[in-house]
Protein backbone atom coordinates (compact mmCIF):
# COMPACT_ATOMS: atom_id res chain seq x y z
CA UNK A 1 0.00 0.00 0.00
CA UNK A 2 1.11 3.55 -0.65
CA UNK A 3 2.08 5.49 2.47
CA UNK A 4 -0.43 3.56 4.57
CA UNK A 5 0.84 5.18 7.77
CA UNK A 6 0.15 8.72 6.60
CA UNK A 7 -2.90 10.46 8.10
CA UNK A 8 -5.89 9.87 5.85
CA UNK A 9 -7.73 12.75 4.28
CA UNK A 10 -11.42 12.94 5.14
CA UNK A 11 -12.19 14.50 1.79
CA UNK A 12 -11.77 13.03 -1.66
CA UNK A 13 -9.28 15.01 -3.69
CA UNK A 14 -10.04 16.69 -6.98
CA UNK A 15 -6.33 16.77 -7.81
CA UNK A 16 -5.16 16.10 -11.34
CA UNK A 17 -3.64 12.75 -12.21
CA UNK A 18 -0.35 14.51 -13.02
CA UNK A 19 0.10 15.31 -9.33
CA UNK A 20 -0.93 11.89 -8.01
CA UNK A 21 2.30 10.08 -8.90
CA UNK A 22 0.60 7.23 -10.74
CA UNK A 23 3.00 4.29 -10.71
CA UNK A 24 3.94 1.96 -13.60
CA UNK A 25 2.26 -0.87 -11.68
CA UNK A 26 -1.02 1.02 -11.58
CA UNK A 27 -0.71 1.88 -15.26
CA UNK A 28 -0.33 -1.81 -16.05
CA UNK A 29 -3.67 -2.39 -14.33
CA UNK A 30 -5.31 0.63 -15.91
CA UNK A 31 -4.50 -0.40 -19.49
CA UNK A 32 -5.96 -3.88 -18.89
CA UNK A 33 -9.20 -2.59 -17.41
CA UNK A 34 -11.55 0.23 -18.31
CA UNK A 35 -14.36 2.28 -16.86
CA UNK A 36 -17.59 3.41 -18.50
CA UNK A 37 -17.41 6.87 -20.12
CA UNK A 38 -19.87 9.08 -18.29
CA UNK A 39 -21.62 9.96 -21.54
CA UNK A 40 -22.76 6.32 -21.66
CA UNK A 41 -25.15 7.15 -18.82
CA UNK A 42 -27.58 8.12 -21.55
CA UNK A 43 -28.11 4.40 -22.27
CA UNK A 44 -30.48 2.47 -20.02
CA UNK A 45 -28.58 -0.66 -21.05
CA UNK A 46 -24.84 -0.10 -21.40
CA UNK A 47 -23.40 -1.28 -24.72
CA UNK A 48 -21.02 -4.17 -24.05
CA UNK A 49 -17.94 -2.27 -25.20
CA UNK A 50 -18.70 0.61 -22.82
CA UNK A 51 -19.52 -1.48 -19.74
CA UNK A 52 -16.83 -1.26 -17.05
CA UNK A 53 -14.36 -4.13 -17.01
CA UNK A 54 -11.98 -5.50 -14.38
CA UNK A 55 -9.80 -8.52 -15.18
CA UNK A 56 -8.31 -9.65 -11.90
CA UNK A 57 -5.58 -11.98 -13.22
CA UNK A 58 -5.53 -13.12 -16.91
CA UNK A 59 -8.33 -13.99 -19.31
CA UNK A 60 -8.20 -17.80 -19.42
CA UNK A 61 -8.35 -19.78 -22.65
CA UNK A 62 -11.43 -22.03 -22.65
CA UNK A 63 -12.11 -24.96 -24.99
CA UNK A 64 -15.92 -25.16 -24.97
CA UNK A 65 -15.84 -28.72 -26.32
CA UNK A 66 -14.07 -29.81 -23.12
CA UNK A 67 -15.68 -27.37 -20.70
CA UNK A 68 -17.51 -28.67 -17.64
CA UNK A 69 -18.92 -26.94 -14.58
CA UNK A 70 -18.43 -29.06 -11.46
CA UNK A 71 -20.96 -28.75 -8.61
CA UNK A 72 -19.95 -30.55 -5.43
CA UNK A 73 -18.98 -30.33 -1.79
CA UNK A 74 -21.67 -30.58 0.89
CA UNK A 75 -24.29 -32.05 -1.49
CA UNK A 76 -25.88 -35.47 -1.97
CA UNK A 77 -25.65 -35.53 -5.78
CA UNK A 78 -22.55 -33.92 -7.33
CA UNK A 79 -23.10 -32.64 -10.87
CA UNK A 80 -20.96 -32.09 -13.94
CA UNK A 81 -22.58 -29.81 -16.52
CA UNK A 82 -21.46 -28.82 -20.00
CA UNK A 83 -22.32 -25.40 -21.35
CA UNK A 84 -25.07 -27.03 -23.44
CA UNK A 85 -26.46 -28.61 -20.27
CA UNK A 86 -26.68 -25.22 -18.62
CA UNK A 87 -28.22 -23.57 -21.69
CA UNK A 88 -30.84 -26.33 -21.93
CA UNK A 89 -32.26 -25.31 -18.54
CA UNK A 90 -35.00 -22.70 -18.06
CA UNK A 91 -33.57 -19.30 -18.98
CA UNK A 92 -34.25 -15.84 -17.65
CA UNK A 93 -32.97 -12.39 -18.61
CA UNK A 94 -32.64 -9.56 -16.10
CA UNK A 95 -31.09 -6.11 -16.23
CA UNK A 96 -28.49 -5.69 -13.50
CA UNK A 97 -26.25 -2.79 -12.52
CA UNK A 98 -22.70 -3.84 -11.64
CA UNK A 99 -20.19 -1.59 -9.88
CA UNK A 100 -16.62 -2.32 -8.84
CA UNK A 101 -16.06 -2.27 -5.08
CA UNK A 102 -13.02 -0.01 -5.64
CA UNK A 103 -14.88 2.61 -7.67
CA UNK A 104 -13.53 6.03 -6.64
CA UNK A 105 -10.27 4.67 -5.21
CA UNK A 106 -8.04 7.09 -7.14
CA UNK A 107 -9.71 10.08 -5.45
CA UNK A 108 -8.56 9.09 -1.96
CA UNK A 109 -5.51 10.66 -0.33
CA UNK A 110 -3.18 8.94 0.37
CA UNK A 111 -4.19 6.78 -2.57
CA UNK A 112 -4.41 3.01 -1.98
CA UNK A 113 -2.26 1.12 -4.49
CA UNK A 114 -4.53 -0.84 -6.83
CA UNK A 115 -6.67 -0.31 -9.94
CA UNK A 116 -6.94 3.52 -10.02
CA UNK A 117 -10.66 3.99 -10.62
CA UNK A 118 -12.19 7.46 -10.60
CA UNK A 119 -16.00 7.21 -10.43
CA UNK A 120 -17.05 5.40 -13.61
CA UNK A 121 -16.44 1.71 -12.82
CA UNK A 122 -20.07 0.76 -13.44
CA UNK A 123 -22.45 -0.48 -16.11
CA UNK A 124 -25.88 -2.01 -16.59
CA UNK A 125 -26.44 -4.99 -18.87
CA UNK A 126 -29.13 -7.53 -19.63
CA UNK A 127 -27.80 -10.89 -18.48
CA UNK A 128 -29.26 -14.19 -19.68
CA UNK A 129 -28.80 -17.43 -17.81
CA UNK A 130 -30.40 -19.98 -15.54
CA UNK A 131 -31.17 -19.61 -11.81
CA UNK A 132 -28.57 -21.13 -9.53
CA UNK A 133 -31.21 -22.14 -6.98
CA UNK A 134 -32.60 -24.95 -9.15
CA UNK A 135 -29.11 -26.38 -9.70
CA UNK A 136 -28.41 -26.35 -5.97
CA UNK A 137 -31.74 -28.05 -5.38
CA UNK A 138 -30.91 -30.76 -7.91
CA UNK A 139 -27.50 -31.30 -6.31
CA UNK A 140 -29.20 -31.79 -2.96
CA UNK A 141 -27.68 -29.38 -0.47
CA UNK A 142 -27.13 -31.17 2.82
CA UNK A 143 -28.23 -29.91 6.21
CA UNK A 144 -25.67 -27.69 7.87
CA UNK A 145 -24.48 -26.06 4.63
CA UNK A 146 -22.99 -22.61 5.14
CA UNK A 147 -21.52 -21.07 1.97
CA UNK A 148 -21.56 -21.56 -1.77
CA UNK A 149 -18.08 -21.03 -3.23
CA UNK A 150 -17.59 -19.93 -6.84
CA UNK A 151 -14.19 -20.72 -8.36
CA UNK A 152 -13.00 -19.20 -11.63
CA UNK A 153 -10.58 -20.57 -14.18
CA UNK A 154 -8.43 -17.44 -13.81
CA UNK A 155 -5.34 -17.95 -11.67
CA UNK A 156 -2.66 -15.69 -10.26
CA UNK A 157 -0.73 -14.58 -7.19
CA UNK A 158 -1.97 -11.99 -4.72
CA UNK A 159 -0.83 -11.37 -1.19
CA UNK A 160 1.82 -14.02 -1.77
CA UNK A 161 -0.90 -16.63 -2.38
CA UNK A 162 -1.07 -18.68 -5.61
CA UNK A 163 -4.81 -18.97 -6.21
CA UNK A 164 -7.72 -19.36 -8.55
CA UNK A 165 -10.06 -16.41 -8.13
CA UNK A 166 -12.74 -17.51 -5.65
CA UNK A 167 -15.60 -15.81 -3.85
CA UNK A 168 -18.55 -17.16 -1.88
CA UNK A 169 -22.08 -16.26 -0.91
CA UNK A 170 -23.98 -17.47 2.14
CA UNK A 171 -26.34 -20.27 1.10
CA UNK A 172 -29.41 -18.11 1.70
CA UNK A 173 -28.09 -15.40 -0.63
CA UNK A 174 -26.88 -17.86 -3.28
CA UNK A 175 -30.35 -19.46 -3.30
CA UNK A 176 -32.17 -16.22 -4.12
CA UNK A 177 -34.10 -16.45 -7.38
CA UNK A 178 -32.23 -13.59 -9.07
CA UNK A 179 -28.77 -15.19 -8.72
CA UNK A 180 -27.94 -16.58 -12.15
CA UNK A 181 -25.34 -18.60 -14.00
CA UNK A 182 -25.16 -16.53 -17.17
CA UNK A 183 -23.88 -17.21 -20.66
CA UNK A 184 -25.10 -14.12 -22.54
CA UNK A 185 -24.91 -10.35 -22.20
CA UNK A 186 -27.24 -7.99 -24.07
CA UNK A 187 -28.41 -10.89 -26.20
CA UNK A 188 -24.93 -12.06 -27.24
CA UNK A 189 -22.68 -14.85 -25.95
CA UNK A 190 -20.34 -13.67 -23.21
CA UNK A 191 -17.16 -12.28 -24.75
CA UNK A 192 -13.88 -13.56 -23.29
CA UNK A 193 -13.30 -10.49 -21.13
CA UNK A 194 -16.75 -10.79 -19.50
CA UNK A 195 -16.36 -14.40 -18.39
CA UNK A 196 -16.94 -16.70 -21.37
CA UNK A 197 -18.36 -19.29 -21.25
CA UNK A 198 -20.13 -18.93 -17.88
CA UNK A 199 -20.16 -16.52 -14.97
CA UNK A 200 -22.16 -15.67 -11.85
CA UNK A 201 -24.48 -12.70 -11.61
CA UNK A 202 -25.54 -11.83 -8.05
CA UNK A 203 -27.69 -8.67 -8.32
CA UNK A 204 -27.06 -6.01 -5.70
CA UNK A 205 -23.54 -7.16 -4.80
CA UNK A 206 -20.36 -5.35 -5.74
CA UNK A 207 -18.54 -6.68 -8.80
CA UNK A 208 -16.04 -8.90 -6.99
CA UNK A 209 -18.88 -11.34 -6.26
CA UNK A 210 -19.80 -11.95 -9.91
CA UNK A 211 -17.14 -14.61 -10.54
CA UNK A 212 -16.20 -15.03 -14.21
CA UNK A 213 -14.93 -18.03 -16.20
CA UNK A 214 -16.73 -20.27 -13.75
CA UNK A 215 -14.91 -23.53 -13.08
CA UNK A 216 -16.74 -25.00 -10.08
CA UNK A 217 -19.41 -24.38 -7.45
CA UNK A 218 -18.71 -25.91 -4.04
CA UNK A 219 -21.13 -26.01 -1.12
CA UNK A 220 -19.30 -25.87 2.22
CA UNK A 221 -20.34 -26.69 5.78
CA UNK A 222 -18.32 -23.79 7.20
CA UNK A 223 -17.62 -20.19 6.20
CA UNK A 224 -15.28 -19.92 3.21
CA UNK A 225 -11.93 -18.34 4.07
CA UNK A 226 -10.16 -18.06 0.74
CA UNK A 227 -7.94 -15.03 0.11
CA UNK A 228 -10.47 -12.99 -1.91
CA UNK A 229 -13.12 -13.60 0.75
CA UNK A 230 -11.34 -13.41 4.10
CA UNK A 231 -8.43 -11.07 3.30
CA UNK A 232 -9.27 -8.93 0.26
CA UNK A 233 -12.33 -6.71 -0.12
CA UNK A 234 -12.57 -5.55 3.48
CA UNK A 235 -13.23 -2.03 4.71
CA UNK A 236 -10.36 -1.41 7.15
CA UNK A 237 -8.37 1.64 8.21
CA UNK A 238 -5.14 -0.07 9.27
CA UNK A 239 -3.21 -3.26 8.64
CA UNK A 240 -4.04 -4.45 12.16
CA UNK A 241 -7.78 -4.06 11.56
CA UNK A 242 -9.65 -7.19 10.42
CA UNK A 243 -12.22 -4.87 8.91
CA UNK A 244 -15.75 -5.47 7.66
CA UNK A 245 -16.32 -7.48 4.47
CA UNK A 246 -17.58 -5.64 1.41
CA UNK A 247 -21.00 -6.92 0.34
CA UNK A 248 -23.75 -4.96 -1.38
CA UNK A 249 -23.43 -1.73 -3.35
CA UNK A 250 -23.88 1.50 -1.44
CA UNK A 251 -26.14 4.15 -3.02
CA UNK A 252 -24.60 6.27 -5.73
CA UNK A 253 -25.76 8.76 -8.35
CA UNK A 254 -23.77 9.76 -11.41
CA UNK A 255 -24.55 12.54 -13.87
CA UNK A 256 -23.80 12.92 -17.53
CA UNK A 257 -21.65 16.09 -17.48
CA UNK A 258 -23.25 18.90 -19.50
CA UNK A 259 -21.64 20.94 -22.24
CA UNK A 260 -18.27 20.17 -23.79
CA UNK A 261 -15.04 19.13 -22.03
CA UNK A 262 -11.60 20.61 -21.75
CA UNK A 263 -9.36 17.87 -23.17
CA UNK A 264 -6.99 17.45 -20.22
CA UNK A 265 -8.90 18.57 -17.13
CA UNK A 266 -12.39 17.42 -18.25
CA UNK A 267 -13.78 20.68 -16.87
CA UNK A 268 -17.04 21.41 -18.71
CA UNK A 269 -17.97 24.47 -20.76
CA UNK A 270 -21.64 25.40 -21.07
CA UNK A 271 -23.13 28.36 -22.94
CA UNK A 272 -25.61 30.36 -20.82
CA UNK A 273 -28.89 28.44 -21.10
CA UNK A 274 -31.27 26.12 -19.33
CA UNK A 275 -29.72 22.66 -19.14
CA UNK A 276 -31.43 19.34 -18.57
CA UNK A 277 -28.99 17.39 -16.42
CA UNK A 278 -29.49 13.63 -16.51
CA UNK A 279 -27.94 10.64 -14.81
CA UNK A 280 -28.50 7.27 -13.17
CA UNK A 281 -28.73 6.19 -9.53
CA UNK A 282 -28.58 2.79 -7.86
CA UNK A 283 -28.17 0.94 -4.58
CA UNK A 284 -27.60 -2.72 -3.83
CA UNK A 285 -29.33 -2.48 -0.45
CA UNK A 286 -32.74 -1.07 -1.35
CA UNK A 287 -34.54 0.79 -4.16
CA UNK A 288 -33.51 4.37 -4.87
CA UNK A 289 -36.18 6.83 -3.72
CA UNK A 290 -34.48 10.18 -4.25
CA UNK A 291 -31.70 12.05 -6.02
CA UNK A 292 -30.73 15.57 -4.97
CA UNK A 293 -28.88 18.02 -7.23
CA UNK A 294 -26.56 20.87 -6.22
CA UNK A 295 -24.90 23.58 -8.29
CA UNK A 296 -22.72 24.93 -5.47
CA UNK A 297 -20.69 21.94 -4.32
CA UNK A 298 -23.30 20.68 -1.89
CA UNK A 299 -24.13 23.88 -0.02
CA UNK A 300 -27.76 23.71 -1.18
CA UNK A 301 -29.85 20.93 -2.75
CA UNK A 302 -32.91 20.49 -4.94
CA UNK A 303 -34.74 17.28 -5.73
CA UNK A 304 -34.34 15.78 -9.18
CA UNK A 305 -37.08 13.94 -11.06
CA UNK A 306 -36.83 10.16 -10.84
CA UNK A 307 -38.06 7.78 -13.53
CA UNK A 308 -39.27 4.25 -12.91
CA UNK A 309 -36.68 1.49 -13.01
CA UNK A 310 -37.21 -1.17 -15.66
CA UNK A 311 -35.70 -3.79 -13.35
CA UNK A 312 -35.52 -4.04 -9.54
CA UNK A 313 -31.78 -4.66 -9.96
CA UNK A 314 -30.97 -1.83 -12.40
CA UNK A 315 -30.25 1.86 -11.98
CA UNK A 316 -32.94 4.57 -12.20
CA UNK A 317 -32.73 7.54 -14.56
CA UNK A 318 -33.03 11.00 -13.03
CA UNK A 319 -33.24 14.48 -14.55
CA UNK A 320 -32.96 18.05 -13.29
CA UNK A 321 -33.67 21.33 -15.14
CA UNK A 322 -30.73 23.53 -14.23
CA UNK A 323 -30.87 27.28 -14.80
CA UNK A 324 -27.38 27.93 -16.16
CA UNK A 325 -27.98 31.39 -17.62
CA UNK A 326 -25.67 33.24 -15.24
CA UNK A 327 -21.99 33.09 -16.33
CA UNK A 328 -19.56 31.79 -13.75
CA UNK A 329 -18.01 28.69 -12.27
CA UNK A 330 -20.14 25.97 -10.70
CA UNK A 331 -19.55 22.64 -8.98
CA UNK A 332 -22.37 20.26 -9.80
CA UNK A 333 -23.15 17.37 -7.46
CA UNK A 334 -25.67 14.54 -7.37
CA UNK A 335 -26.64 12.61 -4.24
CA UNK A 336 -28.71 9.40 -4.07
CA UNK A 337 -30.83 8.04 -1.22
CA UNK A 338 -32.42 4.60 -1.02
CA UNK A 339 -35.64 3.51 0.71
CA UNK A 340 -33.71 2.32 3.79
CA UNK A 341 -32.39 5.85 4.29
CA UNK A 342 -28.84 5.19 3.07
CA UNK A 343 -27.49 8.42 1.56
CA UNK A 344 -24.24 9.27 -0.16
CA UNK A 345 -21.73 11.16 2.00
CA UNK A 346 -20.38 14.49 0.81
CA UNK A 347 -16.85 13.42 1.67
CA UNK A 348 -15.31 9.96 1.59
CA UNK A 349 -13.77 8.35 4.66
CA UNK A 350 -10.34 6.88 3.82
CA UNK A 351 -9.76 3.14 4.00
CA UNK A 352 -6.79 0.90 3.33
CA UNK A 353 -8.06 -0.87 0.19
CA UNK A 354 -10.03 2.05 -1.20
CA UNK A 355 -13.38 0.25 -1.30
CA UNK A 356 -16.99 1.40 -0.91
CA UNK A 357 -16.20 4.94 -2.02
CA UNK A 358 -19.62 6.46 -2.70
CA UNK A 359 -19.01 10.13 -1.98
CA UNK A 360 -21.00 12.49 -4.21
CA UNK A 361 -19.75 13.13 -7.73
CA UNK A 362 -18.35 16.62 -8.34
CA UNK A 363 -18.30 18.15 -11.83
CA UNK A 364 -16.68 21.53 -12.49
CA UNK A 365 -18.69 23.57 -14.99
CA UNK A 366 -17.83 26.97 -16.46
CA UNK A 367 -20.81 28.84 -17.89
CA UNK A 368 -19.87 31.21 -20.70
CA UNK A 369 -18.43 31.07 -24.22
CA UNK A 370 -15.93 28.20 -24.30
CA UNK A 371 -13.45 30.10 -26.48
CA UNK A 372 -13.52 33.05 -24.07
CA UNK A 373 -13.42 31.13 -20.79
CA UNK A 374 -10.19 30.09 -19.15
CA UNK A 375 -9.88 26.89 -17.15
CA UNK A 376 -8.96 27.97 -13.59
CA UNK A 377 -5.25 27.62 -12.93
CA UNK A 378 -5.75 25.27 -9.98
CA UNK A 379 -7.45 22.74 -12.27
CA UNK A 380 -4.53 22.46 -14.70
Amino acid sequence: MENASAPPSARTAGTLISSLDITPEELQLAVRNHSMPLEALRYAITPVGLHYLLIHFDIPSVDVARYELVIGGHVTKPLRLTLDDVKARPATTIAVTLECAGNGRALLQPRPMSQPWLSEAVGTAEWTGTPLASILEEAGVRAGAADVVFTGLDRGVQGGVDQHYERSLPLADASRGEVLLVYAINGWPLPPQHGFPLRVIAPGWYGMTHVKWLRSITVTDRPFEGYQQATAYHYRTSGDDAGAPVTRMLPRALMLPPGVPDFMTRARFVEPSEQVIEGRAWSGHAPIVGVAFSEDGGESWSQARLEDSFSPFAWRRWTFRWDARAPGEYELCARATDVEGNTQPLDQAWNLEGVQNNAVQRVRVLVGRADATQVPADSR
